[in-house]
This record gives C-alpha cells, structure tokens and sequence, in this order.
C-alpha cells in the first residue's frame, strides 16, 4: 500500500521533558509510534506505544518535572489543555483540588496526509459528514485533512471551529496541515455553540469543520447550519448511529426520537404495537462514516434511512469500505453486523441467545442476578467493560468518580445511575429499562418507556394549544429526565416535584 506522508514534529514535543525523559525516548526504536507520555507526580514516568507500554525511567516523578515540562508549553484553557506553539501536540492536565498540577499526559499530534482517500467522494459531494469512533481512532486527524482538502484540493472556503486547539494546533498561526482552511480559535468550551453560529454569520464559509458535539446547544447549532445551506463535517461523542439514537442531548443530529400511537388499522398494517418509535424531524447530518480502523469505515449513506430502519427493527443498509494493498478503495454494501451496544431504550431486551452485557460497579451481583430471573429477563452481566451495553453503578460510586466510571464515560458507554443498591431500586431500573419481562402477557402491554414519552408530546400540544399547565404521571428520574428534554425542545418550562416514587413532571408555558 502506498505510504501516507505524515509529520509529527517530535522534536518539539520531545523539547518539552527534562533530560533524563527526554533521552529515554530518543533511545527507543520506534519512537515515531509514540502516541502519549505520561507524568504522574509521585510515579514514573511511562510512555505508551500501539504494542507496548514502558517505564521511560526508574526515579519518580516530582514537582520539579511538572514543572519542568508545564513551563515549555501554552497556558491550560478552562478544559485543563494546553498545546505546544505551530504544533499539533496536546497536553492535558490532572489536578488537585487545591488546582495544582499533579499529572500530565502529553500526547502526539500528527497530520497524515491521504486519510480521507476511502471517504473522498462523500466530502465532495457537499452533504453533511458525521465521524464517529471510538478515542484515538483518528477522527480528529481526519477532520484536519477534510479541512486541507476542501480548502486546498476543491477551493472552498472552510472554518474550523478549534475548540481545543486540536484540529490547528496551538497558538494563532495554524498548523500548516489545514491548508488554506481558516480556523476560529474558542475561548472556552461551553463558548463553542456561540462561535459556530458567529462563524457562519460573520464569514460566509461554504463548509464548517467541528470536532466533538457534545452537547445540546452544539446540535442545534449544527442545525442551524445545516438549515443556511453550510455544508457541515463533524465528529461527536459516539461510537456508532445506535450510541446517537440512544443519546436524548445529540439525538437531534439524526432527526430526534419520538414516541407517537398509531391507529387501529396502520398498527395491523404494520405489524405492530400502536405505541412505537419515529423520527421526529430531518437529521442535521446526512452521511455518518463509523471509523473502524485507520483504513477501514462502515457508512450509512442516507441517515434518515437508517434511523426509520432501525426503530422498526430491521437493518439499515450500510457500506464497508477499506483500502487494499495496492492503496484502492474497496466497497461492499452488507448488512450491518450485530454491534456489542445495543440501546435498551429503543427496544425491549432479546430472548433466547441474544443476551444484553450490563456491567456492574458497586451493585449487588447476587441480588441483581436473582432480580433478573424472577423477571424472566436476558440479561448477562459481563465482567469485560468493552463488550458491556450499559454500564450500572449506585448514586454513591459515580459521584466518587472512580476510575471504572472514568474509563465507561471516556468510552461513551451509556451509564444508569441506581438511587441505592437495594432490589426496590434494581426492580425499578430493570422495570424502566427492560419494560418487557418475557412472558406472553408482557408483549401485548405497551412499553411504559414508549408510553412515557408519548404522555409528554401529548402535554406538550395540549400546553401548545392553550392549556395552561399539564401534570404528567409518576415515573423514574431517567424518564423524567427526558421528558424534561422533550419539554425544553419545545420551547416550554418543566418541573419536578413530590418524593420517589411518586415524583412527576409538569410542563407548562415560561
């Protein structure tokens, strides 16, 4: 295969060290693979390699060296990065609760060129692009690319919005990787929705490049560019469609979930419930690239299409692409392979051998185990964090953030919060997230999920249409939580109020 052409300017990372880091890196064969160093006060220091992890040096770790290395960087921003001036390297903090540097990790930034080769055609064709991938699979390197190749290669006129300085490297002349692309620098990250609209407004850019959507008022600024004719290539926290869909704050970028009730005669006509799933709106993307590997995507070519596909059950079209040995694109269209993280909130858990991986921290195994038995649920708790579908923890564990909550917030892993780690609370959740219990009766009676979200659209029109107030049924404070959300989308207020496990929600005009 053809060799990309990549610079990673590791001289100046490595400028940064004390000498004794410094020397232990230059002596390492592949020193040009090194993905991050990392400095724990009080440890040694270690350096990480694709294939290996080594002890750079035997004496540990002092203020010294913090120092050391934080005095030969820029100034860390509100979200604790910093980054090393016409470079893409990234430092990121770990501090004390005094606000003291305790740990850094210093990772390499490197621009390849000839990345986006298997996705070309979809960045020309004008539509909006969604990256998605797992951390440190290259979304960010190829964002960077999309940036050169359009400004450059297609003579567009493209804004980066540089959150975090990752896409254009630190200080104000960007990093040559991004050609001719201009980049809007952001002051701090909640900023990062309010200078993708200024971008817009002030510059006339034909196409934005933006790393990591993350939050609400991102996506309806995603939107409202997408709606003024702006092409639109992104990435966002996910790893798949599927972790999109399941997200209440991002779900807008693929067109929002609803519930709605169909009539008698379209649910025969259907084959189903009359209670289901739909998309509320046209997505804000068109096209969404799953990285795989470096040279490898699977992609869903029309997202509204895939979306309706998948809240009915059935597979979306997808296609795999990869380059092979002789550097030409290969594409298969397939049907979708089963991902390991299913949502449980969009359809009731599988029978038989399709068993849902929930992986427990700080919950009674035992008492869990048992809960799932009486219920007739196909539930498997997995011991391996990466083939888990949901990650269950106690109120008490994830406020102390360990490092097990870290690594399944890190990975997107969607997270359930249990009140206590009592069986009232795991019935509750598994009442919640698993509506169905297996039996013949349970798959006649509506999904109290879907009837849930049903009861807040129709509050919502009823407010909408004059009524002043509407008080919605009891339910658990995951749900509530996203009638909140469905409530907010709608331009109308909402409260809680009264105590577990009759606390409700109540929607009216603010």
């Amino acid at each position: 295969m053809p060799q990309k052409v990549i610079t990673d300017d590791l001289d100046a990372l490595l400028a940064i060290f004390p000498p004794h880091i410094r020397q232990s890196l230059s002596q390492q064969e592949d020193s040009n693979e090194l993905i991050e160093v990392i400095l724990d006060l009080g440890r040694p220091p270690e350096a990480r390699f694709p294939r290996r992890e080594i002890i750079l040096d035997s004496k540990e770790i002092n203020e010294q060296d913090i120092e050391y290395v934080a005095s030969r960087i820029g100034s860390f921003g509100d979200d604790n990065r910093a980054g090393i001036e016409r470079t893409l390297h990234r430092i990121s903090a770990i501090r004390n609760r005094q606000g003291q540097l305790v740990g850094l990790t210093c990772r390499v930034g490197r621009a390849v060129f000839g990345t986006i080769k298997v996705i070309e055609d979809l960045i020309q064709s004008g539509k909006n692009v969604m990256l998605l991938g797992r951390p440190g699979i290259g979304k960010t390197t190829m964002l960077r690319e999309v940036a050169r190749v359009l400004a450059d290669d297609f003579n567009k006129r493209v804004i980066i919005v540089d959150t975090s300085n990752e896409i254009a490297g630190d200080g104000d002349i960007p990093h040559p990787a991004i050609g001719h692309a201009r980049r809007m620098q952001v002051t701090t990250p909640t900023r990062q929705h309010a200078v993708m609209i200024e971008a817009v407004e002030n510059h006339m850019p034909e196409v934005i490049i933006i790393d990591e959507i993350g939050t609400e008022l991102e996506a309806q600024a995603a939107r409202t560019i997408a709606e003024r004719g702006v092409q639109l290539v992104g990435t966002a926290h996910g790893n798949t469609l599927e972790n999109l869909m399941m997200n209440p704050t991002l779900s807008d970028l693929v067109g929002g979930i609803q519930s709605v009730t169909l009539g008698d005669e379209e649910a025969k006509r259907r084959g189903t419930q009359k209670s289901i799933l739909e998309r509320m709106s046209p997505p804000t993307f068109d096209i969404i690239v799953e990285i795989q590997d470096r040279d490898k995507v699977a992609i869903h070519p029309d997202i509204a299409q895939a979306v309706d596909a998948s809240l009915r059950g059935q597979p979306p079209a997808i296609e795999i692409r990869w380059l092979d040995e002789a550097g030409a694109v290969r594409i298969e269209k397939t049907a979708p392979v089963t991902t390991a993280r299913k949502t449980a909130r969009t359809k009731p858990v599988a029978q038989g051998n399709n068993r849902h991986k929930l992986y427990l921290f700080g919950v009674n195994r035992g008492r869990f185990e048992q809960m799932t038995k009486e219920m007739e649920l196909a539930v498997e708790i997995t011991d391996d964090l990466s083939t888990a579908e949901l990650f269950i923890t106690s109120k008490h564990h994830y406020r102390r953030k360990p490092q097990k909550v870290r690594e399944a917030e890190t990975t997107n892993l969607p997270i359930y919060v249990l009140r206590s780690n009592t069986p009232t609370q795991i019935r509750q959740f598994l009442t919640t997230i698993y509506p169905s219990d297996g039996t013949e009766e349970s798959r006649d009676r509506p999904d109290s999920f879907k009837v849930a979200l049903r009861e807040a659209q129709e509050a919502i029109n009823l407010v909408k249409n004059g009524q002043e107030e509407v008080e919605l049924s009891p339910q658990s404070a995951y749900i509530r939580r996203l009638q909140h959300l469905i409530a907010e989308r709608n331009d109308l207020s909402s409260q809680s109020s009264g105590q577990d496990p009759l606390r409700r929600v109540k929607i009216y005009k603010g």
